[in-house]
């Protein structure tokens, strides 16, 4: 009985557990189930959540655009296209970066640089990267255009794929729709162009950087052309200068020599002036009074009536863009009376005036036959100009005459007068071209050798290029773009002057003005100052005249003494008689 007994109690106790652990089991089972349930009911709740406040916020923004002002929606699409502004050029860049890496590395990697299957990679992959720089470009439009014009002047140092293909940025790159056009001037002038003119054509004549040119005409049948500005550019342009020191940022991350963030931070202000066509009015007028004794310049005449800050209106003048060789020769015209006038005017502004229009690239400079049958040139767009003050204005002419003459003592110390202590570096930037002390002559077309020269200064000598340039008086910066420009057209017009000699004669006779200008003496007689300037300038000319005679007569009695034997000429020699 009492072995029944345990044995009954023993199976209990067994049962008991193996019911314990059923129900611990099911007890498990049921709180992974519940506990699943309630996570999928929270994922769940978040996804409504989520898509809840995307809703929302659509609706509230949707709602917002819909019973905003016209200017708010701009600000509003505005805000959301910059991002798209910032990505696009993210990726261009990125794009570019990696078809470079690619061709050079792995497409094209171990083959003869001068090989014809390299020469045409190469130049399919610049192709590919200025079609990509001008697509991003257009789209984007505003500061990204104008960097892409600024690139056009480097035709010495970027391949000629890059050059043609930016030049369509110069004059025709954006067209906005009529209703821009219409709210514009509905915000500045409360009324539409087609009343506020006798005639208006929407068609813009011409489409760049910050604004389209329409042609019309005056109550009193004046022929006129409309400078409108893109209605969204004064808004977008804070944004816009963000995001391209963002980019700079990023490049110079991943290459740290190629810092450029600065210059966009001392030009911010000056760019900014652009955006004020009462401005650009104004130094239009101080253009055409400063160069009034060129008769040759044509500035059109402002016409105030019809302009506001983001419409200009002035005189319609007809011609051809500058560095158009075939319309020129078919007008009659010379071409190298065109490049004499061009850079005359501007050596002008850069070494007596001061005012110097910063921006003059092709589109900017018309050619049209004057009264005189010989050539005429209109300049527009006066919106960049930069000052240069009297004391670097000396500098800068003592320094090219000093580069004339190959004065190096004086290259050295009037270098140091703008802040520059590689003066022998400035100077070749200033010129863009290489300087040889032993030659006097300064060719304007480059030759190959002086070609691989520059690159290979631009490539390996960065950082000290760099340094040169953050130690230059500010106002310098936009001075280079202007002589490189100029040059640029030069060389487009086949080089028919020699530009660094004209511009060394304009920096004498400029230098000869400021003087007569500072003299107590006489100071009101014109006499006198054509004196001084005369006298200036027969000094300059006989100097250069004589070292080129020096020289001359050197090459020759060495040839001589080499001839019968007398001395013997190493290499370097050699050089120097060629």
């Amino acid at each position: 009985m009492t072995a029944e007994t345990f044995r009954a109690v023993w199976l209990c106790r067994h049962h008991l557990s193996l019911l314990e652990r059923f129900h611990a089991s099911r007890y498990v089972l049921f709180h992974r189930s519940f506990s699943t349930h309630r996570a999928e009911k929270s994922r769940g709740l978040t996804r409504k959540m989520l898509l809840g406040v995307a809703v929302g916020t659509s609706v509230v923004v949707g709602v917002k655009y819909a019973v905003s002002e016209p200017r708010e929606r701009r600000k509003m699409k505005i805000l959301s296209e910059g991002v798209g502004r910032f990505c696009r050029s993210l990726y261009v860049g990125l794009v570019i970066s990696l078809d470079y890496w690619w061709t050079s590395n792995i497409a094209l990697r171990g083959m003869d640089e001068s090989s014809p299957v390299y020469v045409e990679g190469m130049s399919a992959c610049h192709q590919r990267a200025a079609d990509s720089m001008v697509e991003g470009a257009v789209q984007n439009g505003g500061l990204y255009i104008k960097l892409g014009q600024g690139l056009c002047a480097f035709n010495h140092l970027l391949p000629a794929e890059y050059i043609r293909t930016l030049r369509i940025l110069e004059d025709k790159a954006l067209n906005r729709r009529y209703k821009e056009v219409d709210a514009l001037f509905q915000e500045d002038f409360n009324t539409t162009p087609d009343k506020m003119f006798r005639k208006f054509d929407y068609e813009p004549v011409a489409a760049a950087s910050l604004a389209q040119v329409h042609k019309a005409e005056l109550h009193d049948g004046t022929p006129v052309a409309v400078k409108v500005q893109y209605i969204d550019l004064r808004d977008r342009f804070d944004g816009d200068i963000r995001t391209v020191e963002i980019l700079l940022d990023i490049v110079k991350f991943m290459h740290p020599s190629f810092g450029f963030r600065w210059v966009l931070k001392d030009l911010k202000g000056t760019l900014a002036q652009e955006l004020d066509f009462e401005n650009e009015g104004r130094n239009s007028e101080r253009c055409a009074e400063e160069l009034k004794h060129f008769k040759f310049i044509v500035v059109p005449k402002v016409f105030w009536d019809y302009t506001s800050k983001r419409v200009l209106t002035a005189e319609f003048c007809e011609g051809c863009k500058i560095n158009n060789v075939e319309e020129i020769r078919r007008q009659g015209l010379s071409l190298k009376d065109t490049a004499d006038k061009l850079i005359r005017t501007f050596a002008e502004q850069i070494f007596y005036t001061g005012f110097i229009h910063a921006d003059p690239h092709p589109g900017n400079v018309l050619v049209r036959r004057g009264p005189d049958k010989k050539a005429e040139l209109v300049l527009l767009d006066h919106g960049l100009y930069e000052y240069l003050s009297k004391s670097d204005r000396i500098a800068l002419c003592k320094l090219w005459r000093a580069i004339i003459l190959r004065d190096d003592a004086g290259m050295e110390s009037y270098s140091r007068d703008l802040g520059v202590k590689d003066y022998f570096l400035f100077c070749e930037m200033l010129l863009q071209r290489p300087i040889n002390m032993r030659e006097l002559g300064l060719g304007n077309i480059l030759s190959r050798e002086e070609t691989a020269y520059m690159r290979d200064m631009a490539t390996n000598h960065f950082d000290n290029i760099m340094r040169v340039l953050k130690a230059l008086p500010r106002p310098m910066l936009l001075v280079f773009r202007n002589i490189n420009t100029v040059r640029s057209i030069n060389i487009a017009l086949g080089a028919p002057v020699d530009r660094y000699f004209l511009m060394a004669k304009s920096a004498v006779r400029g230098w000869g003005k400021i003087q007569a200008d500072d003299t107590r003496v006489l100071p009101s007689f014109r006499l006198f100052r054509w004196l001084w300037t005369s006298w200036e300038n027969l000094k300059f000319e006989c100097a250069l005249r004589t070292e080129m005679m020096m020289m001359s007569l050197t090459r020759s009695l060495l040839q001589v003494l080499s001839f019968f034997g007398l001395i013997t000429l190493d290499q370097e020699v050699y050089q120097y008689l060629k």
